[in-house]
């Protein structure tokens, strides 16, 4: 109590200058203390929010860290997806696949915080809360010996006043040999302190690059846990895409040609050959086929359908301006048109050739340079419409009423600009060229064709309507010489349901 009492009145003199004060750092070491605060207010603020970036419970061990990691959870609920769903299905697949790669992750996240917790946020604690603060510590003990040593010495001066001697003499006296021996012990107190204290701030200096380390090792250990996590998937990313390039059931409107039948290994486009057979079964004496505007709804449960390669031709059957609209939306839907955008030039230039016999040459020969899959396509689609014109009579559909509605859907510049413009101006010569391929689709694309070429939609009435042709029609035939040509070199099944037609027709 006592001391503490010498201590106050001491600190209290030295404040108003009434007394000698001692300097307890050296200019360095007072530069080094400045520093000492900033580094722990540094590291108590780094730790802290290193510590908030740890997604796993701080302190515990791998197993039970991650049982709450949310990646854990994730991984669990894409694995009890995929149980449910299984691998019959592509979902299912994508679900295990990515479940397994979520759980690898997980684990390569608790290896990397568990290796961060102890190669940086503990250093960094003990440096922030430990270190420092014990040189803060020792620093104010310090400060406290040498109030004590200044305010023995204080004392021992006063006693040396007091009895009278001059101030080189030495005091006499059991008192005074007592304040001297008190004086002499804290200034030797001090002394020990101030050297102790002394080497831990020039190791804390000698050890900044220790410190700096700690940042260092957590880039070091955040680069390999990005390296492996890279690792994990691009490992499994492989296996997902051969499962989705593997799955037969890929959509197919929106999807260039040559992608949807290299997927579904097929030559003819599915919405094309779907289509097309359910109309040979139940469109052809449709008045305005392609014409007239389908219900929406039925038209996009269809095209839905289609994509999905689940139709059912009875339940369309009774709607087929809404098969007429799906096959239409396919083809104007496709990223390029089936005539493609690389001889659309070259087809509208054939098309303002005036002589016939030329023109239709011209339109042969950008004919035979369309690639192979856009070649089986249009010949399939060019051989139903001509199929259909030959119903004109029934479903007022003439190769040039089918060339207005359907051309626009076949061929189309690559820059289109205002559609009003285009239908006024690009549509017309459109039309010219999509006109006489109809008209003359067995001497553009001679040979027998069959329709329902997966076999999968029955047995259409009229494929194959050219089998037996023993030659193929000239271009110049006009059409009513071409229909009766055609009529004589019909198979009798052809020929026997057009006498049903006619009488059909006459019944009413």
């Amino acid at each position: 109590m006592k001391k503490q009492f010498n201590r106050m009145r001491q600190l209290a003199n030295q404040t108003v200058g009434r007394a000698e004060k001692t300097e307890v750092l050296s200019e360095d070491l007072l530069q080094v203390e400045k520093r000492l605060e900033l580094v722990k207010q540094v590291s108590h603020s780094t730790h802290k929010k290193l510590t908030a970036c740890l997604q796993g419970q701080q302190g515990v061990d791998a197993d039970k860290r991650s049982k709450k990691l949310p990646l854990t959870t994730l991984a669990q609920c894409l694995m009890e997806g995929s149980a449910v769903l299984g691998d019959d299905s592509l979902l299912g697949k994508m679900l295990r696949l990515c479940g397994e790669a979520e759980d690898k992750l997980a684990q390569e996240l608790i290896h990397f915080e568990l290796q961060v917790e102890r190669d940086v946020i503990e250093p960094l604690f003990v440096l922030a809360e430990v270190e420092i603060p014990n040189i803060q510590k020792q620093r104010k003990h310090l400060a406290k010996l040498v109030l004590d040593m200044d305010s023995s010495r204080t004392r021992w001066q006063q006693s040396v006043k007091s009895s009278g001697l001059a101030s080189n003499l030495q005091p006499s006296g059991a008192k005074a040999d007592a304040l001297r021996e008190e004086m002499e012990e804290a200034a030797n107190r001090v002394e020990i302190c101030r050297d102790q204290l002394s080497a831990d701030m020039y190791n804390f200096v000698a050890k900044e690059v220790d410190y700096a380390n700690y940042f260092q090792t957590l880039i070091e250990v955040q680069a390999e846990y990005h390296r492996k996590s890279l690792a994990l998937l691009q490992n499994v990313l492989p296996q997902i895409k051969a499962q989705q390039e593997a799955w037969m059931e890929k959509p197919s409107f929106g999807k260039p040609l040559e992608e949807h039948l290299a997927v579904s290994g097929r030559e003819i486009a599915f919405p094309v050959e779907a289509c097309v057979t359910m109309l040979l079964e139940c469109g052809m004496q449709e008045e305005g086929l392609f014409r007239v505007a389908p219900s929406a709804s039925k038209l996009k449960k269809l095209k839905a359908a289609l994509d999905c390669c689940v139709v059912d031709v009875q339940e369309y059957s009774a709607d087929p301006h809404a098969i007429a609209g799906a096959l239409k939306s396919y083809l104007r839907e496709l990223p390029e048109p089936l005539m493609t955008f690389e001889l659309y030039e070259e087809w509208i230039q054939a098309s303002n050739i005036p002589e016939q016999e030329k023109r239709l040459q011209a339109l042969w020969n950008a004919c035979e340079k369309l690639p192979k899959a856009n070649y089986n396509n249009i010949r399939y689609v060019i051989k139903f419409l001509a199929k259909l014109t030959e119903y004109q009579d029934m479903n007022k559909m003439t190769p040039s009423n089918v060339a207005i509605v359907l051309g626009p859907n076949l061929l189309w510049p690559q820059a289109e600009g205002n559609m009003t413009e285009m239908m006024t101006t690009v549509s017309l010569q459109i039309v010219g060229i999509i006109e006489p391929l109809i008209q003359h689709a067995d001497w553009f694309f001679p040979g027998d064709i069959e329709f329902n070429v997966t076999g999968n939609y029955g047995s259409p009435m009229h494929v194959n309507h050219n089998a037996n042709y023993s030659s193929m029609p000239s271009p110049d035939m006009d059409h009513a010489d071409r229909r009766q040509h055609d009529q004589a070199r019909r198979p009798l099944s052809v020929a026997t349901d057009n006498m049903m037609l006619e009488f059909y027709k006459k019944d009413g």
